[in-house]
């Protein structure tokens, strides 16, 4: 997986055991007119009770990147990043050599056939639909896996992983190995680690750029300089750590050395609080500006 450059592309809360009437109005618990009126104050040394049922919508309203809606936003901003577009769902045929050294880039993710992962995906195709257009290069494809050749692939490979993304059960297999592989294992993570959304995203995105193996280098050296909340870090410090080494290791090559994909999204969200990564979304990638609503 890589990125080619320059391709058009109430909560309810508690504060000194006071129930904060505005709150408790939105959940109906007060008159309408109990919004202005002066909160009543609990005896010395009484604590108020948070009932459950009010409590509860705080920890609701906070949705992991799994989330169906927050992993359609996650598509779209790395959609940006890699197509130049947010129409994720429009690249299940894109396939081009970027000339990074990694062979052929494709589809929704750039899986890419010098770094096994296009040919992983092949082969699940394969393994769903025996008799697909692509089957036949799978020899190909295994002998110039961690290489740049096309040998045995050109030069009718593009034209055929085209008319394969017109069927639906490959672009299925597309998303299925890109959760498999990428987004699954960082969203795991990012739970593990006790980040919220946008620090899940920033693991995801990492991944799809570097590897799974990269990103966890990343998160490795990150650890040097910071901890993530589980380990009782701060989350804004512990973002800030990682997304630092994020940009050291892109800087490594040529073909990752533009950064604002972190600079001018991420940093941004980052810089805002977003760590929810809620909409509207408004950011830039490689000059191009973005709004996700």
């Amino acid at each position: 997986m890589t990125t080619p450059i320059h391709r058009r592309r109430t909560a309810a809360y508690v504060a000194a055991g006071l129930l904060v009437p505005g709150a408790a109005l939105a959940y109906g618990l007060l008159p309408a007119d109990a919004a202005t009126a002066p909160a009543a104050r609990p005896a010395a040394g009484h604590v108020v009770a948070v009932d459950p049922a009010v409590a509860r919508p705080v920890a609701a309203a906070r949705k992991n990147l799994d989330d169906p809606a927050k992993k359609e936003v996650a598509m779209q901003i790395v959609s940006a990043a890699e197509n130049s577009s947010l129409d994720w769902r429009a690249q299940f045929p894109y396939i081009e050599d970027i000339d990074d050294g990694r062979g052929y880039t494709a589809g929704i993710i750039g899986f890419c056939s010098g770094t096994g992962d296009m040919l992983e995906l092949v082969e699940a195709y394969t393994n769903t639909k025996p008799s697909n257009v692509l089957a036949k290069y799978l020899p190909a494809l295994r002998k110039v896996n961690g290489t740049d050749s096309h040998a045995g692939l050109d030069p009718n490979f593009p034209k055929d992983w085209r008319a394969a993304a017109k069927d639906p059960v490959f672009q299925a297999a597309q998303e299925a190995e890109r959760d498999r592989v990428y987004f699954n294992p960082a969203v795991s993570r990012g739970k593990s680690d006790g980040v919220r959304a946008l620090g899940q995203f920033a693991y995801y995105d990492a991944a799809v750029m570097h590897g799974p193996d990269g990103m966890a280098a990343i998160r490795s050296r990150a650890l040097r300089k910071a901890k993530p909340p589980a380990q009782g870090g701060n989350e804004t410090t512990w973002l800030n750590a990682f997304l630092d080494e994020r940009v050291a290791e892109m800087k490594k090559e040529e073909a990752h050395s533009d950064t604002s994909r972190v600079d001018t999204a991420q940093r941004v969200f980052l810089r805002n609080g977003n760590l929810d990564l809620d909409t509207p979304l408004d950011f830039a990638v490689y000059g191009d500006h973005y709004h996700i609503g």
